[in-house]
This record gives structure tokens, C-alpha cells and sequence, in this order.
């Protein structure tokens, strides 16, 4: 069976009927799925990546046109650096610097586990803000330390700390005996300023009783139904704003052609000394792992049109 049965990947904004929560669930069962073959992680791994592309998602998603964030995990485990890049739109890609990495489950919860893949060490976030007619505005970076290696708990660290949101972040990646993804989704529900007490006690109380987010999605639970159970006793404010996220930009042609100008950048003279030892130029992409061969006709044409 495919990843996530016949559903769809979807990410799903929803704010409470009393205007004082604001709720992102997403099913990235697929998303996940795709990352990690592409990447070929083992089981530990898969979860980190994952863990990663979603909570990246959720923070990037339904913000301003063209807006990036960056999440990079630079801690001193084994799994190196996880870093993912997600678009306001929905699109989003990873990398995991050893993705044969894996450890048997923990002894005390039964949980792949993470946090000794990851390590201690340092998540930065860049938020990149897209070109205007002001020209190009400064990005803002963040960074605070890992504090478990989890990647849920200290993503919230960072919003804490780093941007003042009182929020509560779940993620579940599920990986079958198969290796496959069974499921893997997340929510990041952040509380506005003025939201009262009550509303806080009720929030903390939904989020106890609904469980792991992979054993939701595993139940046949969607987004909107995840949005109901965690938002009970607040109201869920109506249908809210939908996208189906997507892994990449990954095509070929505009692939192609940001590998082609980054090699351009080697300058003339290194381009031809690859080309005269090799006959041509590989290039890799750490994020799609696609890799393209350059002819030297290929990457002259693009030095000259830089020129």
C-alpha cells in the first residue's frame, strides 16, 4: 500500500471561534516518504528528517509571498547536520548529513531514537524575505541551543525564545517494518497574546488527551478532524486555508540550470581543468540527490552570459 493509503498530503491553518488560537495540522505522510527515499535514510534517521521537513513546514507555511525559512541542526551526534528549506507555498526539501545512521528502539519508551542522533549543539533558523521594489531586506536569524535533540521540542524552544511565540508542537513519524513511512504529520498551535487562561488550560488539556500524531493519522484521523480533537471545547472557526505540500523545486530544467550557474562560479579556468581530467562535470544535489553531467560547451555558455 502507498504511504498514507488514497490521502493526500495536506497542511491545514485553522483559528479557534474565539480568535485567540491559531492551529497548523499537516499530514506529510508522502512528503516524508519522498524525502526519505531519496535520501535512502534507515529507520533513526527517517524519523529525524522527517521530524525536521515537517516542522519547517509548519513554520513557513501561510506566511508572507515568497518568504523562505532555513532550519539547520548543527549538533555533535552522528546524524551531522539536518538542514531543511521550506517556501511559504509549500514547497520543501531536506538533507541529513549521514543517513545510514540508525540505533535500536529506546528501552524506555519503545521510540526510535533521535535525540542520540542528533546530539547537543546549536538550531539556527534564517527567515529570508523575498526581493521587493525597497530592494533586498536583510533576513533574520535566530539561534539557540539544542536542548534535547528531539527536533519537536527544540524547534518550540526556538519560537520561545528566539520569537516570543507561546506555542505547543507535536510531530510523528511513523516508519513500518517495511521501512516505509506509515505515517507522518505534525501541528503547531500558538497561542495569541491575549489569549485568557481558560483558553491555555483548555488548549494543554485537548493536547494531552489526543496522543501521538502518527498513531492519529495511522487511526484514519485528517487535518481538519486532528484540528476538532485539539481545539475541542474552543470551536474550530470554520474550514480554515488549505495547501498540499510538495518536496523540491526539484525539475530537472530548473535544476539544471542553478547547477550549471554554481559550477559557472568555479571561474573558467578551474571549469576547464575538471573538464580536461575528467571529460565532463558532475554535479549532485544534496537536497534532491539528482545528479546531472555538464559538457564544457554546456558551462561556457553560462560564464559568457554572466559576463
Amino acid at each position: 500500500m502507498a504511504p498514507g493509503g488514497s490521502r493526500t498530503d495536506e497542511v491545514l491553518r485553522t483559528l479557534s471561534e474565539n480568535g485567540q488560537v491559531s492551529i497548523i495540522v499537516v499530514d506529510g505522510t508522502r512528503l516524508v516518504q519522498e524525502a526519505c527515499t531519496r535520501h535512502n535514510t534507515a529507520p533513526t534517521a527517517s524519523a529525524a528528517l522527517g521530524r525536521a521537513i515537517l516542522g519547517t513546514l509548519m513554520m513557513s507555511c501561510f506566511r508572507g509571498e515568497g518568504e523562505k525559512t532555513q532550519v539547520t541542526f548543527k549538533g555533535d551526534g552522528p546524524f551531522g547536520m539536518i538542514q531543511v528549506v521550506s517556501e511559504s507555498s509549500g514547497q520543501v526539501k531536506g538533507l541529513i548529513g549521514n543517513p545510514e545512521v540508525n540505533f535500536p528502539l529506546r528501552d524506555s519508551d519503545n521510540k526510535l531514537d533521535v535525540s542520540q542522533g542528533v546530539g547537543r549543539g546549536v538550531l539556527s533558523v534564517v527567515r529570508s524575505l523575498p526581493f521587493t521594489d525597497k530592494g533586498w531586506q536583510a533576513p533574520y536569524t535566530g539561534m539557540v541551543p539544542i536542548t534535547t535533540g528531539e527536533i519537536a521540542e527544540d524547534l518550540a524552544t526556538y519560537l520561545a525564545d528566539s520569537e516570543q511565540v507561546q506555542s505547543a508542537l507535536g510531530l510523528g513519524v511513523s516508519v513500518g517494518r517495511d521501512l516505509q513511512i506509515d505515517a507522518a504529520g505534525g501541528f503547531l498551535v500558538q497561542v495569541l497574546p491575549f489569549a485568557e487562561e481558560e483558553t491555555v488550560a483548555q488548549l494543554e488539556l485537548n493536547i494531552s488527551k489526543a496522543g501521538s500524531m502518527s498513531k492519529m493519522l495511522k487511526d484514519g484521523l485528517n487535518p481538519k478532524q486532528i484540528t476538532d480533537i485539539l481545539l475541542e471545547g474552543l470551536g474550530s472557526g470554520g474550514d480554515g486555508f488549505s495547501l498540499q505540500p510538495t518536496y523540491g523545486p526539484c525539475e530537472p530544467e530548473s535544476l539544471k540550470s542553478r547547477m550549471a550557474s554554481a559550477v559557472a562560479a568555479l571561474g573558467e579556468k578551474e571549469v576547464k581543468d575538471i573538464i580536461e581530467e575528467q571529460g565532463h562535470v558532475e554535479v549532485t544535489c544534496e537536497f534532491c540527490k539528482q545528479t546531472y553531467q555538464f559538457t564544457e560547451e554546456q558551462i561556457m555558455e553560462v560564464l559568457q552570459d554572466s559576463e
